[in-house]
Formats: structure tokens, C-alpha cells, sequence
């Protein structure tokens, strides 16, 4: 038997949280294992359940989800965590990129959405939304950026293999494994490991940050 998703939900309006947990306890293999108010108490719960996905608001009183994000982060590598954010994209939430988060999710997002985007979160993918990535790329690109001019990327790449970067490449289109794997005609174990040695040999914390690379270095643009 497969074991569920196990979720926390973070956010300071108790409806949302209800909200977003109705329709998480309906879907078969994920669990709501605990809900927060603000980011100390995220923190708390993270400790105690250690769930493999917190999807994290920011604007909460206290603690903010970009610094319990990090801390959880830091304290549970393997749980991952989306941030909430709301259709105007609050410039101060992409801190969460440098926090660890492994991608967003708009506030007004269909369940199916809210449900996919966990699955893809637990299973490596990032959560980058077409409607957020340019958004995402102005405003987080000048937090991440490493030099970024175009005439760096040809350093930057030499480390990969014509094979990661094409990995790379659709990474930064936001293919998830299965549709790399497909484009490539590779097994989907193949692609993952492709995707490990592309994120070590650029020093990427995760997918999302390949993404944004990706814009950096002009291998995809907006």
C-alpha cells in the first residue's frame, strides 16, 4: 500500500486553511496531518508530524512564511514546501525561492491544481505556473542572480553533458520528468538521474532554481 502525502497547511485565515483541507481529505493518498496559524507554530508542527509538503502563506502575523519556510527547510530537507501567494504575486514572497521553497501556488487555484501541484512537489517537480513564471523571473532573477550575463553562460554550462543540457533546457520550459522522458525517450529513472547531476553540477538547490537559471542564462526567455 502506497503511504498518503502527508500535508500541512500554514495559513493565518482559518477559512482558507478549512477550505484548502476539505478538498485535500477528499483525494485519495494525501493527509492533512496539521494546520498552522502563523509561522512559529508551523515550525512546531513541521517537528512534530515532519509532512512531506507545507503549503505556506507569507503574510502572517509573527513569524512570516518566508522565515518558517526556511527554518523547516532547513530542518526537514525533505519536506517540501509551496508558497501560497495571491494573483498580485507580493514582490516580498519570492524570498521564498532563497528560503527553499520548491515552488508557488496561487491562492485561487481549482483543486485539481491545488491537488497536481502537490503531487509534482513530493515527486521533484517544481510548481511553476505558466500565468507566474515571467512574473516569477523579473522580480526573483536580481535575488539569484550569479553574474547572469549571456556571455556567462557558456562557463556556467561547460559542466554538463549535451545530454543534461537538454535536460536542462526543458526543465527551464517546465517539463516535469515524465515529459522530458518523453521528449528525450528516456525512462523517467533516467531523467531523474540526468536531473540530479544537472542541480549538482550547477549548484541549484532544486528545480526552480533551474528555471530560473534558465531565464538568467537566455537558454528560454519569457
Amino acid at each position: 500500500m502506497i503511504e498518503a502525502i502527508r500535508i500541512l497547511l500554514v495559513d493565518d485565515q482559518l477559512l482558507v486553511r478549512r477550505g484548502f483541507g476539505m478538498v485535500l481529505d477528499a483525494e485519495d493518498g494525501i493527509e492533512v496531518v496539521g494546520e498552522a496559524g502563523d509561522g512559529e507554530q508551523a515550525i512546531g508542527l513541521a517537528r512534530a508530524h515532519r509532512p512531506d509538503v507545507v503549503l505556506m502563506d507569507v503574510r502572517m502575523p509573527g513569524m512570516d512564511g518566508i522565515r518558517a519556510t526556511e527554518v523547516i527547510t532547513a530542518m526537514l530537507p525533505e519536506t517540501r514546501v509551496i508558497i501560497l501567494t495571491t494573483f498580485d504575486l507580493d514582490e516580498y514572497a519570492f524570498g521564498g525561492l532563497q528560503a527553499g521553497a520548491s515552488g508557488f501556488l496561487l491562492k485561487d487555484a481549482r483543486p485539481a491544481e491545488l491537488v497536481e501541484a502537490i503531487r509534482a512537489v513530493h515527486r521533484g517537480d517544481a510548481v511553476v505556473a505558466p500565468r507566474v513564471t515571467a512574473r516569477l523571473v523579473e522580480l526573483a532573477s536580481p535575488a539569484l542572480a550569479r553574474g547572469g550575463a549571456a556571455s556567462d553562460a557558456e562557463e556556467r554550462l561547460a559542466v554538463l553533458s549535451e545530454r543534461e543540457r537538454e535536460v536542462l533546457q526543458l526543465i527551464a520550459e517546465g517539463a516535469t520528468n515524465g515529459e522530458i522522458a518523453e521528449r528525450l525517450f528516456l525512462s523517467e529513472s533516467t531523467v531523474k538521474t540526468h536531473v540530479g547531476r544537472v542541480l549538482r553540477g550547477l549548484g541549484l538547490r532544486d528545480r526552480v532554481q533551474a528555471v530560473i537559471l534558465g531565464y538568467e542564462l537566455g537558454i528560454v526567455s519569457p
